[in-house]
């Protein structure tokens, strides 16, 4: 290494799994990392980075760090692939077998090209903690790894305890009650039921488990890597985070990173959606009134039927509150569900209804008249309600949601956990719940909850500590 590149700041790769879970909070982590004043590559798929200049601002906020700079490479797919519901288990192979060698290409070439751009070669690869094979990469060149997982600490945990559970007989399950207590996740006895594990333990034999020993090989490749991320905060998941600390000594709780984007950079909300954010939604929440509004969204992948999507209306309608309620163009099965609907459900919901196929979430649930968040409860939403201080009904889908919705309704008595129900009478009971009954009860907890994450990332709190302490350790990975 010569004199001038040792003078350069550290340079990190950082490289998502390409879904909008996954991209989101790691560009956000990027920008954070570059205004320290490092020097970050974001490696990402065309499909997504076009999706980005689209529909995003994060191109213009990140351009004015000189040190910041995309490279895209192909995820394997054809273009028409929907990338969502069921597809996303092909999505996972075909970029498993696609980027690893592109990958390792990508940081060869590198090395000697950065120094000609005024920057230094690859000192640190921050990887997403479901892309194991970058651990092999980074080994094979010699370049320090860090493990970014973009689920909560509880989900990580569950995935850590995968052996014990599969030794113990808890998984695969026997028989169809889904309440029996589950045992072997050290923290989470006295709680945890069946249908409170992530999705992918729900087979019932082995062979139905593909997606769950996946996971279970990266959750295990982890302890291979220098450190973890996780996007979450020691008031919020403290007794977790000691629980994964037997294994994964070094952890970095950083969360939440989008509430450390506005007490560092003070500035306005930057977008890095995959989808086109309708901002009209902002002009209609302007005129309702405060706490008068469920804003309803089941995030980037989530696929309901016609029959889903029915509940949910009539649920929401028959609750009497006004609704925003975010339904992807491709969201719900068959191109025709509008038809699907009764004579006059539109029509009539009108006035107190407002439906956009995607919102600027942070900038929505942040908003006066948001009482309550109906959500599918992903690590990024969950999050964002949280640092809202907005009680929620959880409605999992997929992954990690499962765990992140026991969590809300019984450890963190945040709102109401409404997993493996859809029907039109419980979502009504619960809206009413939460709106009214209840009102005061979890606004309090969520209002206290909300506090305790803004003050986590402010000069003094634990994620400020922690993410100054990863960029130190991310500087001194330079100088190895």
């Amino acid at each position: 290494m010569d004199d001038q590149e040792t003078e350069l700041p550290p340079h990190v790769l950082i490289f998502p799994y390409p879904a909008q879970g996954h991209v989101s909070p790691m560009l956000k982590l990027a920008e954070l990392l570059c205004h320290a004043g490092l020097h970050v590559t974001f490696l990402v798929t065309h499909f997504n980075h076009r999706r980005l200049l689209r529909h995003g601002t994060v191109h213009s906020q990140l351009a004015r760090y000189p040190g910041f700079r995309f490279e895209t490479i192909p995820d394997g797919l054809p273009e028409d692939d929907p990338r969502t519901g069921d597809t996303v288990t092909e999505l996972f192979r075909s970029f498993r077998l696609t980027a690893k060698p592109l990958l390792g290409e990508l940081l060869g070439s590198d090395r000697s090209r950065d120094s000609e751009l005024g920057r230094k070669r690859v000192s640190c690869i921050i990887a997403d903690g479901v892309l194991s094979f970058a651990i092999d990469v980074a080994e094979e060149i010699g370049i320090p790894i860090i493990i970014f997982r973009t689920t909560g600490a509880c989900a990580f945990w569950a995935y850590s305890c995968g052996p014990k559970l599969i030794e113990a007989g808890e998984i695969p399950f026997q028989g169809n009650d889904m309440d029996v207590p589950i045992k072997c996740v050290s923290g989470m006895e006295s709680f945890l039921r069946r249908r409170d594990l992530p999705s992918f333990y729900r087979g019932r034999d082995m062979a139905d488990h593909d997606h769950l020993q996946i996971l279970l090989r990266n959750t295990l490749q982890t302890t291979r890597a220098r450190a973890m991320i996780l996007n979450t905060f020691e008031d919020l998941e403290g007794p977790i985070l000691a629980q994964a600390r037997s294994l994964y000594p070094q952890i970095y709780a950083i969360g939440p990173l989008h509430a450390h984007l506005k007490v560092r950079l003070a500035s306005p909300i930057t977008s890095n959606s995959l989808w086109e954010e309708d901002m009209s939604c902002m002009t209609w929440l302007n005129a309702q009134s405060q706490n008068s509004v469920i804003y309803v969204s089941f995030g980037s992948i989530t696929i309901m039927t016609k029959d889903q999507i029915m509940e949910f209306w009539h649920g929401l309608v028959n609750s009497g509150k006004r609704f925003l309620w975010v339904i992807r163009p491709d969201s719900v099965m068959g191109k025709d569900w509008e038809n699907y609907l009764p004579t006059g459900i539109l029509e009539g919901t009108k006035e107190r209804g407002c439906i956009v196929g995607w919102a600027p979430q942070e900038e929505v649930l942040g908003h006066k008249s948001i009482g309550a968040f109906l959500t599918h409860c992903g690590w990024n939403s969950t999050l964002e309600g949280i640092v809202a201080g907005v009680p929620m009904i959880c409605w999992p889908y997929f992954g990690d949601q499962h765990i992140n919705s026991r969590f809300v309704g019984e450890v963190w008595k945040l709102g109401l956990d409404m997993k493996d129900t859809c029907d039109r009478v419980t979502i009504e009971k619960m809206i009413r719940d939460l709106m009214d009954l209840r009102r005061q009860e979890f606004k309090q907890l969520s209002d206290r909850m909300g506090k305790l994450a803004k003050n986590v990332v402010t000069e003094g709190g634990s994620s400020y500590g922690n993410l100054d302490c990863l960029v130190r350790d991310i500087r001194l990975m330079g100088v190895d």
